[in-house]
């Protein structure tokens, strides 16, 4: 190393912005550059964006952050990149250009076609690629534009076709080898990686009409990636990093042990538990938890387990700005502090049906045991710790289908910013549930990470995540007499809303 400073260029690139910045050993995150991005939705079900215009994007934001390295003497010693997951792309080779909208990992047309592939192949993708035929099919969608769009058809045909996810576009256009690869944290949300062997569930991919030729390259997440492209940069150093945003995430928020599970809260709060080198010793147990790649590096995967809950922020939003009973999530966070408990009143937060442990999509919410004795304080308790024992349950599904107990949480979004919640967390979990600061750069830092700890700027992860500041801790209060009462309560609630569903009450 010589004596300048030294930083890694991280990307995060999301589906609604893509952002630079420099990540230096001391961990801190500087020059954030971000633009945002637009998708479209033509008709219903379909979810696409422009490609082109990602990668220019893209582009954009790293020429801000690479301007402002050097006019503070910062040496950028690596690229690392975190990506959407999930999403196709099909470009041209010669040209360069994206030959039709990428489809985006929302998107759900091919929904009701795939859903009588599940009585056959669910069994064995749950095994083997850890996750269900489900209603998005990335290799479908491209299969029907070769056979149905004249453009791509025609590149097929003269062998300028690529195809990937928005990390395999990203690589091609801004690293020297033009290659088309991926990497283990995105292939597995494309749905076909055989998740304990570093490759292509062969098969399936083939069940879906695509070729095998035309499948992405496997890499690790951690890898060499080749170097960036001088001409479109303005500077060629090593790409040694490539993950999907949410698993970036989870490296960068320092979850790397076995029974360390990080919970992010946006419109849903997904619950991810890293349960080490092995795959699960329940895969299949219920049908809402998935499993993925965590991170590979050193010829080694990592795995965790994904359950989440698909109402938790957007079941706030719901209630302040339809129902109108809050004027934010920040007045339902300081209204439930003033008081201990919701006494006895439950909140249900499944506006859009339950998933935890298994998918009941006609279920609904509720709100339960009120009297003349509570008031709006009482209410604000009880929705987040609806939302927490949703949470919890999360982290309990995940557990039981990794056969790992939950050691530690580890929170971030913007739900996270309450402390009643995060206590609430913790209480009924009986784990303890840390905060991070800035847990908004997780993915750029967990990227940077994985590209940095092969003794670039860190000698492995364990030392990198030794720079995340310490954040806020909430420890377990209640006894766990109290604590399985509580849960209890909450089990027989969603129990009974369940067999109304089954017992037709709705319709």
């Amino acid at each position: 190393m010589n004596g300048r400073r030294q930083a890694i260029l991280a990307i995060d690139e999301g589906t609604s912005g893509t952002r630079a910045a420099l990540v230096a050993a001391d961990g801190s995150v500087s020059a954030v550059n971000y633009t945002t991005l637009t998708v479209s939705s033509p008709r219903h079900n379909v979810v696409e964006q422009d490609a082109d215009v990602l990668l220019q994007k893209t582009i954009e934001v790293c020429g801000k952050t690479i301007a402002a390295a050097r006019d503070v003497g910062v040496e950028i010693a690596a690229m690392a990149i975190a990506t959407q997951r999930a999403t196709g792309v099909l470009w041209d080779t010669e040209t360069g250009r994206a030959l039709v909208p990428a489809m985006v990992w929302q998107d759900s047309r091919y929904a009701e076609e795939l859903k009588p592939l599940g009585a056959i192949w669910d069994a064995k993708l749950v095994s083997l690629a850890g996750r269900p035929v489900g209603g998005r099919a990335i290799y479908l969608w491209a299969a029907r534009h070769m056979q149905e769009t004249p453009a791509v058809r025609e590149a097929w045909k003269a062998k300028r076709l690529a195809f990937g996810t928005v990390d395999s576009w990203l690589l091609w256009n801004l690293s020297e080898e033009r290659k088309a690869v991926t990497t283990p944290t995105n292939a597995t949300s494309a749905g076909a990686y055989i998740l304990g062997e570093h490759r292509y569930f062969t098969d399936w991919v083939e069940a879906q009409d695509f070729p095998l030729e035309l499948l992405p390259e496997l890499k690790q997440d951690a890898d060499d990636f080749g170097f960036t492209r001088q001409d479109i940069l303005g500077i060629r150093v090593p790409i040694k990093a490539s993950c999907g945003d949410q698993l970036g995430g989870l490296v960068g928020l320092g979850c790397h042990d076995a029974g360390q599970a990080m919970c992010v809260h946006g419109t849903g709060s997904f619950v991810d538990l890293v349960i080490g080198k092995q795959t699960p010793k329940n895969p299949g147990l219920y049908e809402a938890t998935f499993t993925m790649t965590a991170w590979r590096s050193e010829n080694l995967s990592h795995f965790a387990v994904e359950t989440y809950a698909a109402t938790t922020g957007s079941a706030l939003n719901w209630l302040c700005n339809e129902m109108r009973w809050f004027e934010n999530a920040r007045e339902i966070s300081e209204l439930a502090a003033t008081v201990p408990s919701s006494n006895g009143l439950f909140f249900m937060p499944t506006l859009t049906g339950l998933r935890q442990p298994n998918i009941v999509p006609d279920g609904r919410a509720s709100l339960t045991g009120l009297s003349m004795a509570h008031s709006r304080a009482h209410l604000a308790h009880a929705i987040l710790e609806g939302i927490a024992h949703s949470v919890v349950s999360c982290a309990e599904a995940s557990s039981e289908v990794a056969g790992v107990p939950v050691r530690e949480v580890v929170a971030g979004g913007g739900l996270s910013s309450s402390d009643t919640l995060l206590q609430l967390q913790a209480d009924l979990s009986g784990a303890p549930v840390r905060r991070m600061a800035d847990q908004d750069r997780a993915s750029l830092r967990g990227t940077a990470f994985l590209a940095g700890s092969d003794g670039l700027l860190w000698s492995d992860l364990a030392e990198a995540r030794a720079t995340l500041p310490e954040g806020n801790l909430f420890i377990p209060k209640t006894s766990e007499a109290e604590r399985q009462d509580r849960r209890a309560r909450w089990h027989s609630l969603t129990d009974e809303e369940v067999a109304r569903v089954q017992s037709g009450h709705y319709h």
